[in-house]
């Protein structure tokens, strides 16, 4: 680690040697050292201050680039466990519960999910997203009953900058109970709750602009890696054709535009034909899509889909158009 002792995730007030930390919590992590480039900030203009903090913000990009192959086995955990009807957590307390809530929101209208598919629990509840709640980040056993109703088989994808967050190592501990798969995301490359996941994904963004403001370097880095997560899972999982969105189904006037849009997109067809096949589909985008590039009707196509679990190029594959393969590595 960085020097000193480690501290015990489960009671922050003590230290890992069992001596006694009074109620004072002294975090070890790289996100709470003090960044040497940064000392005379309060020092300075405004526009030297924002050159300063975009600085360092372009160094986040690097750091997430370097932990891609752990994202990458995150990943495949997050298909595995969506295709055999579980689903995915996100476990996570302040900022980094927030960034969760927000990815987890948005793929539903995005991708035409269900949103059991993919669910934020924030340490202290709805409360605690708009305030801060004192105190609820460290408890263990909060974690752990938050986590108490995960099934066996989902994801459980823990989110702490520190990565020794105790209301995300109780989730943790929960859902390897109860047979999950775990992932850790953190701003620590040694991060103690490690040791509790199957996959630790483990960003090096160092030392904030302001020392511990984890919101900025650290929660951009997390932004950027759920970001990725969650849009990975939803291609491998065949959520899109090609890089369109064709999980968005036409139930008002702007959705359906946009949906024609995208059945113009991939096929080259005229809006009028999209638009009739998208009615003849009541709606449904992968149905009109499959209807229109294999040439059969919306009843065919939505019976392909259903066969082949709702991914399109696995329906055009069966309904024998070629060429819906990935190439062989």
């Amino acid at each position: 680690m960085h020097g000193g002792t480690e501290q015990d995730p489960r009671n922050p007030s003590r230290e890992a040697d069992g001596s006694a930390g009074g109620e004072a919590v002294i975090v070890r992590a790289p996100t709470e050292e003090r960044n040497s480039g940064t000392y005379d900030i309060d020092l300075l203009p405004a526009l030297d201050v924002l050159r300063q903090i975009n600085a360092e913000d372009t160094t986040v990009a690097a750091a997430v680039a370097a932990v891609l192959p752990e994202l990458a086995r995150a990943v495949e955990l997050g298909v595995a466990a969506l295709e055999r009807g579980a689903g995915i957590h996100y476990f996570g307390a302040g900022t980094s519960g927030r960034i969760a809530a927000l990815d987890a929101a948005e793929l539903p209208p995005t991708y035409g999910v269900p949103p059991e598919w993919v669910v934020a629990h924030h340490a202290g509840g709805a409360e605690a997203m708009a305030r801060a709640v004192e105190g609820i980040e460290d408890d263990w056993e909060s974690g752990r009953i938050d986590a108490a109703a995960v099934e066996p088989g989902s994801l459980v994808v823990g989110l702490a900058a520190s990565g020794r967050t105790p209301y995300v190592g109780g989730a943790l501990e929960a859902a390897r109970e109860r047979s999950a798969a775990t992932v850790l995301i953190s701003a620590n490359p040694e991060a103690p709750l490690a040791s509790g996941a199957d996959v630790h994904v483990g960003v090096s963004t160092g030392a904030e602009v302001i020392a511990g403001s984890t919101r900025m370097k650290a929660g951009t880095a997390q932004k950027l890696l759920l970001n990725a997560f969650s849009t990975a899972v939803m291609v491998r999982i065949g959520r899109t054709y090609s890089n369109l969105m064709v999980g968005v189904d036409a139930t008002n006037g702007k959705l359906r535009g946009r949906v024609v849009t995208i059945l113009m997109e991939a096929t080259g067809l005229s809006e009028a034909d999209c638009a009739r096949a998208l009615t003849e589909a009541d709606g449904d985008t992968r149905a009109a899509l499959v209807s229109l590039l294999a040439g059969v009707d919306a009843i065919t196509a939505a019976r392909s889909l259903e066969k082949s679990r709702g991914r399109v190029r696995t329906a055009l594959a069966d309904l024998g158009l070629p060429g819906q393969e990935a190439p062989k590595e």
